[in-house]
């Protein structure tokens, strides 16, 4: 199990880097529109371009993947993502940010695709659900970036050094990891190409990918525009500003490492719910309270409400037999990364309309439906059940 145990640790790394990265820069974010003067609604413009270059290459790594198997293609995007970030902090009006912004999101897009596929492979391996915990090393880098950015900023350090020497020391650490990741496999039946399309679009994953969409929409949220409303709405300094998403992400952090034990003790389409409601409940009446602490109450809520979703259902995707894992998770993950495309403009546009603690009262409306999906969705009342095959990465012992 030795060669199982480093594919684990490598692909955590993984997913601790793609994180870490992605939250780094959002507490730069009120700097960046102040340096180059935008409003709500031209912010969330430029900041469409990401998630538009992570869905772009989404399909890309679809075909790919089964090509080129997770291990191939995460080795390449890493290089990727973190060679294109230092750009953004470089650009000088919006159309450049914009632009900066779609090739890392290209990156970052076709990473996560390929880490998931990989994550996958890690748990038919070990036989066991290690989903969440592995989401939870992606928070606890996302939870340690939004820290950096919050010190960066109270140090007067730039986005692109900040990137620059995130990234570099990322990847020499992270790098030499990924050489010991796992070959990916085929779904317990196989099928022809013609089925495998049919079944990419069934009842279950056009269901899953929904509530893919409306999690990941809230989550770009957060990311998005807690710092904005923070420093804008309720009046706090930048340094202040940046605790929102960090709260949200310390919230995450939390519900995802403890994913694997609560996933195993209660269903999924029990558990969700629940904590969906929870983000539902919290986040309104944080909004409606409209002071700091309330607020950052609120950002917690919400981190706890859709901790598991995303984990949850890219492991039940994973799951559906004839399709492979690489195209169940760019199905998923496109449709939510779609939320983070119809996200920024709908919230900067809906801020421009009324204000942005109105804008922000979509949040609470996404996580209800949240609670209704999971609560009827097949793929997450079906039992995980893990590969029992022999892994053909580990050396078997003989037979006495």
């Amino acid at each position: 199990m030795r060669s199982t145990r480093w594919a684990r640790v490598a692909v955590a790394g993984v997913f601790v880097m793609h994180g870490l990265l992605f939250a780094s820069w959002t507490a730069h974010i009120p700097t960046v529109k102040a340096h180059l003067g935008l409003s709500d609604g031209t912010l969330g413009f430029a900041l469409l371009a990401a998630p538009v270059g992570s869905v772009s290459a989404m399909v890309a790594a679809s075909w790919l993947l089964p090509r080129l198997g997770s291990r191939r293609i995460v080795q390449i995007t890493l290089v990727g993502y973190c060679a294109t970030g230092p750009l953004i902090g470089l650009t000088g009006q919006v159309a450049a940010l914009a632009g900066a912004l779609f090739v890392w999101g290209a990156f970052q897009g076709s990473l996560d695709v390929a880490m998931n596929t990989q994550a996958i492979a890690v748990e038919r391996a070990q036989r066991r659900p290690l989903m969440s915990g592995l989401h939870g090393s992606w928070s606890i880098g996302s939870f340690v970036g939004a820290g950096a950015g919050v010190l960066a900023v109270a140090a007067g350090i730039t986005l692109s050094v900040q990137l620059l020497v995130l990234g570099t020391v990322g990847l020499l650490a992270v790098g030499l990891l990924t050489t010991r990741m796992l070959p990916d496999r085929m779904s317990d039946v196989a099928v022809e190409d013609a089925n495998l399309s049919a079944s990419r679009w069934s009842g279950g994953m056009v269901l899953l990918g929904a509530i893919a969409f409306a999690g990941m929409l809230c989550e770009g949220a957060a990311a998005d525009w807690a710092s904005v409303y923070l420093s804008g709405s309720l009046h706090t300094s930048r340094t202040v500003a940046g605790l929102g998403y960090a709260t949200f992400s310390a919230a995450m952090v939390t519900v995802r490492l403890s994913g694997n034990r609560l996933l195993a003790r209660y269903r999924p389409d029990r558990l969700l719910p629940a904590l969906a409601a929870v983000a539902t409940t919290g986040f309104a009446i944080g909004l409606v309270a409209g002071n700091l602490v309330a607020a950052l109450i609120g950002f917690a809520c919400l981190g706890i409400g859709l901790a598991s979703v995303v984990p949850a259902v890219f492991s039940a995707a994973g799951r559906i037999p004839g399709l492979h894992p690489g195209h169940a998770v760019a199905t998923v993950s496109a449709c939510g990364w779609a939320g983070f495309v119809c996200g920024p403009p709908l919230i900067g546009h809906l801020s421009a309309l009324s204000s942005l603690p109105v804008a922000l009262g979509l949040l609470p409306i996404l996580t209800a439906f949240v609670v209704a999906g999971t609560l009827v969705a097949a793929p997450l009342q079906a039992t995980p059940v893990l590969d029992d095959r022999p892994d053909p990465t580990v050396e078997q012992p003989a037979a006495a």
